[in-house]
């Protein structure tokens, strides 16, 4: 990557969580779900670097410690205004494009990921702000949001509400007269969020994952959304343990 095109994610992390407490840190073979969502990450062919961006609380130093030890960057801020939290996290760091990824996501697929840095960055000059989830077309829980570094620092800047503070871009794709937004969907108008919920809030969502893994995570196995979706078409038993979570429109 050159150096115009510098890219950094930062993952959004805490213990915190009124739902499921300290989701993040649950094992699937040994391994919890923030390394395990690192390590897939960490695939990513276009992402100069990640930092795991956390809270000062001391609840949040076994993240902290956890990151660390296992050789990634860590940034500690503000519990509630995560645009904060993201903004200093990368200031210092030469970025020019920012990958904000949360941790309850730890089937994140690599090759998406990609897909949206590289329409952005074959787009730079068209757009401020570049994402997946807006419109939601993939599986909930492979959310990748990607915006400039003018763009976040605007945000940060202008932003006033609790709610554009505590979620980051809300600002950014709230305002499309002042940033301009580009979405990366499925082809082949393919929507899947309505029927495939792949995000870790509750300890049924922990299940999905954990019996995913169990399935395709062979020898640190890499494995992306189609092979995920071809595995639950032939074991639809694994789906059901998560399914009465998506939203009511979309049970059946």
């Amino acid at each position: 990557m050159s150096n115009e095109n510098i890219v950094i994610a930062s993952i959004q992390t805490r213990t915190g969580s009124t739902r499921f407490p300290e989701k993040i840190l649950k094992k699937i073979f040994d391994k919890p779900l923030l390394l395990l969502m690192l390590e897939r990450l960490s695939a990513s062919k276009l992402l100069d670097d990640i930092i795991v961006s956390t809270t000062i609380s001391q609840t949040d130093d076994v993240i902290s410690d956890l990151a660390h030890s296992n050789g990634y960057k860590v940034f500690r801020g503000s519990e509630l205004d995560c645009l904060d939290r993201h903004y200093r996290a990368v200031q210092n760091t030469g970025a020019k494009f920012v990958c904000k990824i949360t941790s309850d996501c730890p089937l994140i697929d690599p090759k998406i990921v990609d897909n949206v840095i590289r329409y952005f960055l074959e787009n730079k000059d068209s757009f401020d702000y570049v994402s997946n989830v807006h419109p939601t077309t993939y599986p909930d829980g492979l959310d990748v949001e990607m915006f400039s570094m003018p763009a976040l620092e605007k945000a940060w800047k202008e932003a006033k509400t609790d709610e554009e503070r505590e979620h980051t871009t809300t600002y950014m794709w709230k305002n499309p007269t002042m940033f301009r937004i580009g979405s990366v969907i499925m082809p082949e108008g393919r929507n899947l969020f309505l029927t495939e919920r792949w995000t870790v809030d509750y300890p049924e969502d922990f299940e999905f994952v954990k019996a995913i893994y169990e399935n395709l995570y062979n020898n640190r196995h890499i494995f992306d959304m189609n092979e995920i979706l071809k595995l639950l078409e032939q074991n639809p038993d694994i789906k059901k343990i998560n399914q009465h979570l998506l939203p009511h429109n979309a049970v059946h």
